[in-house]
């Protein structure tokens, strides 16, 4: 069987999730709650990445820094995850769509029974017109918060991993940057956008700079390289800027918005 033609996976940040000292931004939920349930309600499946359970515990539990023991890492994950959870049940509750949360670590992709186990289960919640909302299980598995030999390495990768599990056509990465430039624009103004890339090669891999925002783990490098996994089973992606989620409307139009990296034809 093919890619799902109406089948899209999107992807959110911490940094879009979180104003700029990490508490939860309610107004941003419910802008995407209606967005989303708005794009389920044309008649397309959507799964939901979601970063930001760290960030957003730390902030509830008053750590004044990120924490950077482990322990402390997966208790905050643990209450953030509540507090996501919450809010996106409240905002999607608000459009009448029911959500589902799955949290996953590597076990549950590298094992085969627990690989079909869940892929089974994103089928039924979908069927059942349910809204998959993903994350790693950060509050129990060390190895994807501290390992240097990760299989998500960060959520970027975890949703293309989810795109190519749920068989989508389309992977939508929404950062806090319109898309991919041939420089980082943070550090260049005269930084140029790319519209469009056909292949992620070595010369593609070498225009990305180095980690994210201060409050997200995932930089351009770590989407390219969630980008050419997704590419090469066919998925179309796309990194676009998630403070205006109004766009996520042009991109399911197929209008020019951030960079699309064309999927291989398999």
């Amino acid at each position: 069987m093919g890619l799902y033609q109406n089948r899209i996976v999107i992807k959110i940040g911490t940094s879009t999730l979180t104003n700029n000292i990490g508490q939860n931004n309610p107004d941003f939920f419910n802008q995407l709650a209606y967005v989303l349930s708005d794009i389920k309600n044309l008649g397309y499946e959507i799964i939901l990445v979601s970063s930001g359970a760290t960030a957003i515990g730390a902030s509830k539990l008053r750590m004044n820094i990120p924490p950077t023991d482990l322990r402390l890492k997966q208790a905050a994950a643990a209450v953030g995850q509540c507090k996501i959870m919450y809010l996106y049940d409240k905002f999607f509750s608000r459009y009448d769509k029911i959500i589902a949360q799955i949290l996953l670590n590597s076990e549950d992709i590298e094992n085969n029974e627990k690989k079909e186990n869940l892929i089974n289960t994103f089928e039924s919640l979908i069927e059942m017109g349910v809204i998959p909302i993903v994350n790693e299980n950060d509050s129990v598995s060390y190895t994807e918060i501290e390992s240097k030999e990760k299989l998500f390495s960060d959520n970027d990768m975890l949703s293309a991993i989810v795109s190519i599990l749920c068989k989508a056509k389309k992977l939508i990465i929404l950062s806090d940057i319109n898309g991919f430039y041939n420089s980082d624009p943070r550090l260049h103004p005269n930084a140029k956008l790319i519209k469009s890339v056909s292949t992620i090669d070595d010369k593609i891999l070498s225009l990305a700079g180095g980690t994210g925002s201060r409050r997200g783990t995932g930089g351009m490098k770590a989407k390219l390289k969630a980008a050419k996994l997704a590419t090469e089973q066919g998925i179309d992606t796309i990194i676009a800027n998630g403070k205006n989620i109004s766009f996520l409307h042009n991109i399911i139009k197929g209008e020019d918005i951030g960079t699309i990296f064309l999927g291989n034809k398999v």
